[in-house]
């Protein structure tokens, strides 16, 4: 594997596909697109789709990378190889340049991570169970068969990129960035303003996104409506969406290193796009995390071990909840 050098040269197998989606920027072509590098210590993790290899694993470490593009197109409502997913969203909208760009859902590292214990199932999932934890939620579809080329695919990508951690489990930009907490709660009005200001030129405003002409899926994928996410999706959280909105958004204008938006801003239009009052959003069956004792404290749906209403979890202010956790002797998660 070549660790130095400055490119990603995605080869995908999907030649019809001009743009990717919103969270790769509109006018980035798939076919050469450009990774910021993560690090390992003070070493760049850089990726080089060039080092894939020319034998069948490298075929489905191809196609893996192609459904992380273009997941509507390949298993989506109309999908040419099943339909999977019932939205026409793609998992790079959320898992940037394909689970490779740092703070961004980064997903180098999801090899060697799982099996893991997840709070919100309440037990150890493998990394396929996490995969399909996807397909099933952000993407309201029904699982993909465990032996079925598409989820063997998907696995063998994730494997290939984790052969450039060179066995680190973390790294810079493995997480999404940090945000600081106000001693307010996040406010969906305030986040309304600063929605209309920087989002809404893409994202529709109404949160709708922008399909494609072809309808096959977004160039800027919808942020609320029974097209979006369901409720319990990462994205659906106020302090994870906040810390990747901080790094990603404005696409055309935020970097990690120098965001745009600040934290407060970063939390209050993350409330906005995840006000359940103001907006609809796929119906669910399950709301998760039967243990109350680990549930993320910016969840929206009690019963919480701390006292706080479902209403102050979801937009805080988090400081007291935080200092309630750590008098129980718990460390908060979110």
């Amino acid at each position: 594997m070549k660790y130095n050098l400055l490119k990603v040269v995605a080869v995908i197998g999907a030649a019809w596909v001009i743009f990717v989606a919103c969270s790769e920027g509109a006018a980035e072509s798939v076919a050469a697109v450009k990774a910021p590098a993560g690090a390992i210590g003070d070493s760049l993790i850089l990726i080089d789709t060039t080092d894939i290899p020319r034998d069948s694993f490298g075929d489905a470490v191809r196609y893996g990378q192609a459904l992380m593009y273009n997941t509507a197109y390949y298993i989506g409502p109309e999908g040419i190889n099943g339909h999977y997913t019932r939205n026409k969203l793609n998992c790079t909208n959320c898992h940037q340049q394909a689970g490779t760009k740092p703070f961004s859902f980064n997903l180098i590292t999801s090899h060697a991570n799982y099996p893991q214990y997840r709070a919100r199932e309440g037990k150890v999932l493998d990394l396929a169970e996490r995969i399909n934890n996807c397909i099933e939620r952000p993407h309201n579809g029904r699982p993909l068969p465990l032996d079925s080329k598409e989820m063997i695919a998907i696995q063998s990508y994730l494997k290939w990129i984790n052969g450039y951690a060179r066995g680190a489990k973390t790294f810079k930009g493995s997480k999404n960035l940090e945000v600081s907490f106000p001693d307010v709660a996040a406010d969906p009005g305030r986040g309304q303003v600063i929605f209309e200001s920087n989002c809404a030129r893409c994202h529709g405003k109404d949160g709708e996104g922008q399909l494609r002409p072809d309808g096959v899926t977004y160039t800027y994928p919808p942020l609320w409506g029974l097209n979006a996410y369901q409720p319990g999706s990462s994205m659906h959280r106020i302090i994870k969406a906040a810390q990747w909105i901080k790094a990603n958004m404005p696409y055309d204008k935020a970097t990690y290193s120098k965001p745009l938006l600040s934290d407060a801003d970063a939390l209050d239009v993350a409330a906005f796009i995840n006000d359940d009052k103001l907006h609809a959003r796929p119906t669910v069956k399950s709301y998760d995390y039967p243990n109350p004792a680990e549930k993320a404290i910016d969840y929206d749906r009690g019963p919480f071990i701390d006292g706080f209403s479902d209403e102050q979890h979801k937009y805080g202010p988090y400081p007291p909840i935080f200092d309630a956790w750590k008098k129980k002797g718990k460390k908060p998660v979110y």
